[in-house]
């Protein structure tokens, strides 16, 4: 009862946090708005300038809806690989599913010379899809013919080398205005999502995160071995399937839209064990989910801190915060004897 107590009482200071971030995202910016004016805003009232308006409702809202979907989504996509691989140090990066995406936006981007208008926003984003999907079915081909996630795992990580080093030789014969819109896609950033992709973004990724919901059972079980999962009765082949897929589409959406993100899949299911020490995903998922919305909301904030000088990129951000969780986990299990 005390653990239950605690719990509930770790929750509602989760999300009060959740929702200081989240407000203060739209409080905060490169252009200063009135707190008043966005109150009036959010209320539905006129605030007597367009300028303000358009700033809260078409820049900073979508910019917070998407860090707090992605942020989740990623956070989520790292614990399903950390349970199926039972590694730690497993993350959406390291199935090259980032490096498919920067390999599709390279492709696009050599083909545009730079020239980065509506039509190619639109097509570095498919771009990104088709290399982040190509990856995907690639990772499931592969995870149907081995046997080992070991195995699996080391194979995301040849994909990842290969598609990197593939992305190296476009960018040398790319021009200089190609490379530039590579490097600035590469920083990342919650901003590229407009009012108009929003539902399609949202609605992918919440779908994605209801099916990751659905698995917390089976996921428990997979926590007691493959072998004790399939007495059973689970399909070990498919469920893995199941869950890169879910990982896959998650990681594909967020890296087509924010650009590649560092260190939120690895580094906030480890915060989430912190706070709350269970293996239970029953727990560990909603806390997960929670915490993944306060890193990304809480990063995007501090991208915002130059003020009108500019904003610091993102990926620099996440690296910033997750590198040390990293550290200390790498630490913390070599004192254990693992």
């Amino acid at each position: 009862m005390k653990g239950c107590h605690k719990n509930i009482y770790m929750s509602a200071i989760g999300v009060l946090l959740l929702l200081l971030l989240f407000f203060s995202n739209l409080f905060w910016g490169s252009v200063a708005v009135p707190f008043d004016a966005v109150i009036e805003i959010l209320t539905g009232g006129d605030a007597g300038n367009d300028g303000w308006r358009l700033i809260l409702l078409q820049t900073r809202l979508p910019q917070a809806v998407t860090a707090l979907l992605a942020g989740m989504s990623l956070a989520v996509a790292g614990l399903l690989l950390q349970t199926l691989f039972n590694n730690p140090l497993a993350g959406p990066e390291v199935l090259g599913i980032n490096s498919g995406a920067g390999l599709g936006v390279a492709v696009v981007m050599l083909l545009l010379q730079g020239a980065m208008g509506v039509g190619g926003y639109i097509a570095v984003l498919s771009g990104a899809f088709v290399g982040a999907l190509a990856i995907i079915l690639l990772v499931l081909l592969l995870s149907r013919l081995l046997s080992s996630s070991i195995y699996l795992l080391i194979a995301g990580l040849a994909m990842s080398y290969l598609a990197s080093s593939i992305i190296s030789i476009l960018n040398y014969f790319s021009t200089a205005e190609g490379v530039h819109s590579y490097l600035i896609w590469g920083m990342g950033g919650f901003g590229g999502v407009s009012t108009e992709l929003l539902p399609l973004y949202s609605g992918v990724l919440l779908f994605l995160l209801l099916c990751a919901l659905l698995l917390v059972k089976p996921l428990n079980v997979i926590l007691l071995g493959d072998a004790y999962a399939r007495n059973l009765g689970i399909n070990t082949k498919r469920l893995r399937g199941m869950l890169l897929l879910v990982v896959g589409g998650i990681t594909a959406t967020v890296t087509a839209f924010c650009g590649p993100i560092a260190f939120v899949g690895l580094a906030v299911p480890h915060l989430a064990r912190m706070a709350s020490p269970t293996a239970s995903h029953r727990v560990l998922l909603p806390v997960t989910l929670l915490l993944g919305g306060i890193v990304a909301l809480a990063c995007n904030l501090i991208c915002q801190l130059p003020g009108g000088s500019g904003l610091l990129p993102l990926s620099a951000v996440t690296s910033l915060l997750g590198a040390p969780v990293i550290i200390y986990v790498v630490f913390k299990e070599r004192l254990n004897g693992r």
